[in-house]
């Protein structure tokens, strides 16, 4: 029998109520703030890190996509808003629109190493798309500048260990901190944890899912220039080079490296270690120690052999390790794979991505009141989320969440019963693009 530690508990103070409580600030937690405090509800934002961004920051997540069908841009909202404040903080580059849905060979070879083409598309090829590709630290700052301005309290080196239940609805969390335990309740909250901490906690039915975890690195001085010419002068050489550099990472993407805005910094999304689980700490360890092995040997054979890379160094690693998918909420509608590939629509739309469409339902936990579930860890299958997880899409669930949980509020229900046609209605004032509703929105 295994040991155990016994832990008495005890009483732990409130340190803070609020109206909208969201607990984890990546992406969609941001969004959900800034939306719920623009809208007037005094918001609380829980943070284990010190800084706003999740893995679009902290993970380095450095390229937004899913954001654009095959003839228009499918988001809007705090998604294309937080490009504009990147842009004031020389943070980010994006395709200018004449160059987006075209299928130009100048075109594509000018984008290609920012990663903007998707080279597939679910059997549905592209040329070049709206895409973006950010610094982190400016996404950082730019997030923080929207939470503040919007009036969001933010906390930040805040760990949620335990979901407060009452009578069937979530209350509040009970978070670990330097200062101790502390308990902060919201009359609505929001679990943007990413591994769905707060549901699990509270007992809402979910299940676990796994996907390869990453490393996320960046190089400095690299002379981008001559890297391509590399490529382009001699592609059956190139071609060698990259055969082995992926052998040395285990795995990656069809390209190990692409474009930042800073001159001579290159970012790798990789390497991709999979069959482990992101609520394992040993599993973590593991990817934490083997990722830099990996990209320790990568550095040393690129300098060697690939041209560009002769005075490359690591300018970092991401703090937060990559993990795609743990938890999922098994919520009032789970969204499948076929969903996806066929273009579901649905009548409670709240979010899209490049081609799917995301239900308010599956933001919403069965058999728990007083949370919605925002992020990575919404209502899908495993198949599905793992094409549908991309940043801006999640960004505009967010922003939904935090709309319907102060609609819910100022109707005094609770959130699975929010007015869906209101909660779109609203989402579509501030810019967000739900396609073609089914059916009819109904009159404002």
């Amino acid at each position: 029998m295994a040991a155990v530690v016994r832990d008495p508990g005890g009483e732990v103070p409130v340190v803070r109520e609020c109206d909208v409580l969201v607990v984890g600030g990546g992406p969609a937690g941001q969004a959900a703030a800034v939306a719920a405090a623009r809208a007037g509800a005094d918001v609380v934002l829980l943070e284990r890190y010190g800084y706003l961004g999740g893995l679009a920051s902290g993970g380095m997540v450095l390229v937004l996509d899913d954001m654009c069908t095959e003839k228009e841009i499918s988001v809007g909202g705090l998604a294309l808003e937080i490009i504009d404040r990147l842009r004031t903080h020389d943070g980010v580059v994006a395709p200018p629109m004449e160059d987006c849905f075209r299928n130009d060979s100048e075109v594509r070879a000018r984008w290609v190493r920012w990663g903007f083409e998707h080279l597939y598309s679910r059997q549905k090829p592209k040329p070049i798309v709206y895409a973006a590709s950010f610094d982190p630290e400016a996404w950082k700052q730019a997030s923080q500048e929207m939470a503040l301005e919007a009036g969001v309290h933010l906390r930040f080196h805040t760990w949620v260990s335990r979901t407060v239940v009452e009578n069937g609805a979530v209350k509040g969390v009970i978070a670990e901190t330097k200062a101790g335990r502390q308990a902060v309740l919201g009359r609505v909250v929001i679990d943007a944890t990413g591994d769905g901490d707060v549901f699990a906690g509270a007992g809402a039915p979910g299940i676990d899912g796994a996907y390869i975890i990453t490393l996320v690195h960046r190089l400095a001085d690299v002379d981008t220039d001559a890297a391509m010419r590399f490529e382009t002068a001699d592609p059956a050489g190139a071609r060698a080079v990259d055969a082995q550099v992926k052998q040395l990472l285990g795995a990656s993407w069809d390209m190990w490296w692409l474009l930042t805005p800073r001159p001579g910094v290159i970012w790798c999304n990789c390497p991709h270690i999979p069959g482990l689980s992101g609520l394992n700490p040993e599993d973590l360890t593991h990817a934490e120690i083997e990722g830099r092995r990996r990209f320790v040997r990568v550095l040393e054979f690129v300098r060697r052999q690939y041209p560009g890379f002769e005075r490359a160094y690591i300018l970092d690693a991401a703090p937060q390790i990559g993990v795609r998918q743990t938890r999922l909420l098994d919520g009032e509608y789970v969204v499948t794979k076929d969903d996806i590939i066929h273009e579901r629509r649905f009548p409670d739309v709240i979010a899209r991505g490049r081609d799917y469409y995301t239900p308010y339902r599956s933001l919403l936990p069965r058999q728990i009141d007083g949370l919605l579930v925002a992020g990575r860890c919404y209502s899908a299958t495993p198949e599905a989320q793992r094409i549908s997880r991309e940043i801006p899409p999640l960004m505009v669930m967010g922003e939904a969440a935090g709309t319907a949980a102060v609609l819910s509020l100022n109707a005094g229900v609770s959130p699975r019963h929010v007015d869906v046609a209101a909660l779109q209605r609203r989402l579509i004032a501030h810019g967000v693009n739900l396609g073609t509703l089914e059916p009819a929105l109904g009159t404002p």
